[in-house]
Parts: C-alpha cells; structure tokens; sequence
C-alpha cells in the first residue's frame, strides 16, 4: 500500500472511531440508570440490583442525571445524611430517591439533617423514612430541608426525631409535599420560610400531609415552637387536606406560642379541607391554636377547614408588632368546637392586633362559619385589637355564656345576619340579653334600620362531639348538621 494510501486509511479509520466513540457517549448521557443500595451492599460494586452499593456516602459522591433513580432497599436502615447538591433532572426526567420493597427504606440522620437538597431542579424524594436521634437527645437539624430549589416532588414520607422542622422548605420554587407524616420533631412538623423580608418560597403545594406530636424546639428560647404546619415569608401556598394535632406542648418559654396550622408575611395562601385539633401550648405560653393567618398576611383565605378543642382559638386574625400591613383575608365555612378554653382566648375565634394600629390590620370577611363552645364565648378581642373593616356576617355564633368577650367597640366591625345562641341565657353580650336591645345600643346587625341578626337555637344534630383524627373524615361528618327546615341554613350557603 503506498504511502498517500496509508494516511487516507488511517484517517477513515480515526474518523470512524470516533464517530462510534462519540455515538457511544451520546448513547449513555441520554439513557438513565438506576442505582440500588442495600446494608448487604459493598461500594466497590456496580449498583446494580444483583450487585448494590452499601452505603449513602457511595450515593453522595456519584453525579446523577436526569432520569436517574437510587433505590434504598424497603425495611433497611442508612446511616448518615443524603446530600443532593446542584441535581439537575428535567421535567420529564427528573432525578429520583425511594425505595424498593414492600415497605419504607430508612435514612438514619442520627445528629444531623436526613436528606439535604441544596440549588436542586427536577428532585423527586418518595417512599422513604427519615430518623434523627431526638429533638432533646443530640439532633440540631431538620429532617428534609429544601433549599434555593426549584420543582422538588416530595411523596409518602415519615419524618421524626428531629429538633427543627420535620420537612422544611426553604427559598425555593414549586414544590409539592404530598402525604408526608411530620410527628414528634421539635420547632414543627411542616415549615415554609424564606431570609425576611424577602418572600422567595413561592408556588408551594401541601398536600394531605400530617403534623402530630410536635411540641417544642428546646433551644429556641426567643420564639414561638411546636407548630404545625407554618408558612412564612412565601407566595402562592396552597395547604389542602392536612391534619395538625397535639403539637406544642413542650415550647420552652412563655410567650407567643405555637399553632396547628398558620400562615404570617405571606401572600396569596389558602388553607381548605384541613383538621387542627387539640393543638397545645406550654404552662403560661400564649396560642396553642387551631389556624391562624397572622402578621403580615395578604389576600389570603382560610375555608371548609375544621377545629376543635385546641388549647388557643380555633381561628385566630392577629396582626403582631413590627408586621407589615395584614389585610383582604378571609375566613369562611369553617367550624369551631370548644377551642380557645385554656388560653388567654377563651373563646372559639380571636382577634387580636398587638401593632395598636388599625391602618396596618384592615379588611377581613367571615361566613359561612359555625363558632360552637359550650365552655366559653364564641368571639374574642383583645384588649389589643384595633382594626379596620372585619366584616362578620351569615355565620352562627354558640357560646356557653356571653357571646363575645372584650370589645370590638375598639375597632369598627360590623355584623349582618348572623345567628346568636347563648346556652345560658339565649342571648348575652356584654350583660346585654336581648339581640334587639344590644343591635340597637352597639349599633349593630342593622340595615336599613332593620335588625338582620338572628337570636335562635340551631339544634345542631350532634354538637361538641367531634372525634374526628382525618382531614379526610370532614366532608362526611353530619355533627354540625341544621334540622329540616331550619331557617339557618340560608346562612350557611
């Protein structure tokens, strides 16, 4: 073979080559892979499911893909933390954790965070348990934290044991929390928050989650702890379907205290179908409520939602010192039963505004609802609790005895056809027990100069009996339902 011969062979040749070399590169950056890891794994091994790795460590150190899955084996526990740091899946691939098996794999944080996901797109973490070794014995992080990320997919988690948030999410962008079971963690069970003042969680979905058993950081000594469910510092929260109960009881400081579920500098939140019950606070500390839109909360709407027996008011409208303006909230078709008898509440719904101002607390609708409290009252102001436009109208109103307690003289809320029924007296507010009498002095539930309110005994089916544990049992529940023919039903359409 001549010598230009040769060199047009071997330049066919290299070009064939590479052209196979680069085919072959092409065809493993757009094909997945899944990664499996069990305790009976060695890191040295491929990962493959006949041959997994061992341990979470292996999974840190690996650059995964879009479309890539790490399967933990189902009943096996990991030791260590599982840290996710700038994984890029896509929409239609995005990078997966869960398990394989019937049951749960376990991520075992013990001192530190569960899993940690860190400037991440495209996350999915599902089908998995997260431990930490106890809000008072050596744990100082959260469970699962979400961190400057965007369209993070979390589904059917257990998450406990940690002192700060079971799941956190934290400056990031459309994320969905569906049916994660947030339960005996310390500052709560569910938080969504971002540096104030900047409002950099935006567009988040909770989604028939649960937060039980959550009663206290112990090292927070300046604020609030025990929570439920608390989103702040956010737009655009969605929290559908969630259950809160016996949170807060072990907060370490007296003071403003813990809620089941809340929402505080934050715009464009609805909060529907939920259940908070027999939510607590500490000796001494204040709250311990059922929901609450609180400081700095805008356009906002709390609805179909049900509470009882919480140690501080089922609904709470509170606007706290050094909060910017709270306004255009509402709170509608919702139930109250027996909350608010521990606290300095007592009674089923609270208003309260500690920044004296109420050009910064304005405009808010109640319907729709039924306060009922066989115990105390079913309104509450503060003595603190100037505000501007609260509109109460087509709700029913039960307490035991007086109907409101405090003055709502202090700021300029108004009532239109709701109902009134004191279980002592028929009606009471203020010593006053004529609905008549107390419309015409207080200026109230007048139109036109006709009285609109009414003052009749609802007859619920089954009232102050409520058993319920599941957001889900709500729709169904007939406790609070008006006899045939009831005139009180108009008010509640």
């Amino acid at each position: 073979m001549g010598l230009k011969k040769r060199v047009f062979h071997y330049c066919i040749t290299a070009v064939i080559a590479l052209l196979i070399s680069t085919q072959s590169f092409a065809y493993y950056r757009t094909h997945s892979r899944s990664y499996y890891v069990s305790a009976s794994g060695n890191d040295a091994n491929p990962g493959t499911r006949p041959a997994p790795f061992k341990t979470i460590g292996k999974i840190n150190s690996l650059s995964l893909s879009a479309g890539d899955t790490v399967y933990f084996r189902s009943g096996e526990v990991f030791n260590g933390s599982l840290l996710i740091t700038n994984g890029d899946g896509s929409l239609s691939k995005p990078i997966v954790f869960t398990s394989y098996g019937s049951k749960y794999a376990t991520i075992d944080g013990k001192d530190s965070v569960g899993i940690n996901i860190y400037k991440g797109n495209y996350i999915k973490i599902q089908r998995l348990a997260l431990v930490g070794s106890g809000r008072k014995t050596g744990n100082i992080r959260n469970g699962l934290a979400i961190v400057n990320s965007n369209k993070i997919s979390v589904d059917d988690l257990n998450i406990s044991g940690f002192q700060k948030s079971g799941l956190l999410i934290f400056a990031s962008q459309n994320v969905i929390a569906k049916k994660v079971f947030a339960h005996d963690n310390g500052s709560a069970g569910i938080t969504v928050e971002s540096p104030y003042p900047k409002r950099e969680s935006i567009n988040i979905k909770i989604l028939n989650c649960r937060a039980e058993n959550n009663p206290g950081d112990p090292t927070n000594l300046t604020n609030h702890s025990g929570n439920g469910i608390v989103v702040g510092n956010c737009i655009n929260v969605l929290i559908d379907g969630c259950t809160a109960t016996n949170n807060g009881w072990d907060m370490p400081r007296i003071g403003n205290g813990p809620v089941g579920i809340w929402a505080y500098e934050a715009e464009s939140v609805v909060i529907q179908h939920c259940l908070s019950y027999r939510n607590k606070t500490s000796k001494g500390g204040a709250d311990g409520g059922g929901f609450d839109l609180d400081g700095g909360v805008t356009n906002s709407v709390v609805q179909y939602c049900f509470s009882y027996e919480n140690q501080g008011s089922g609904y709470c409208i509170f606007q706290y010192w050094g909060a910017t303006p709270w306004h255009h909230n509402t709170f509608r078709y919702n139930i109250s039963e027996n909350d608010g008898t521990v606290s300095d509440s007592q009674a089923g719904l609270y208003v309260w505004n500690s920044a004296g101002d109420e050009k910064i607390f304005y405009d808010c609708d109640v319907y729709g609802n039924i306060i009922y409290n066989s115990k105390v009252a079913a309104l509450c102001f503060s003595e603190v609790s100037k505000s501007k436009g609260l509109r109460f109208y087509n709700n029913i109103f039960v307490g035991k005895d007086s109907l409101i307690k405090g003055k709502d003289v202090i700021g300029d809320a108004t009532y239109h056809n709701n109902d009134w029924w004191s279980m002592d007296k028929g009606f009471n507010i203020d010593g006053i027990t004529n609905l008549d009498t107390w419309a015409i002095k207080e200026n109230k539930e007048q139109k036109d100069g006709k009285i609109t309110g009414l003052n009749i005994n609802p007859h619920f089916k089954n009232p102050g009996n409520a058993k319920l544990t599941t957001a889900a049992q709500i729709s169904s529940y007939t406790g609070y339902q008006l006899p045939k023919g009831s005139k009180l039903k108009k008010l509640l359409k």
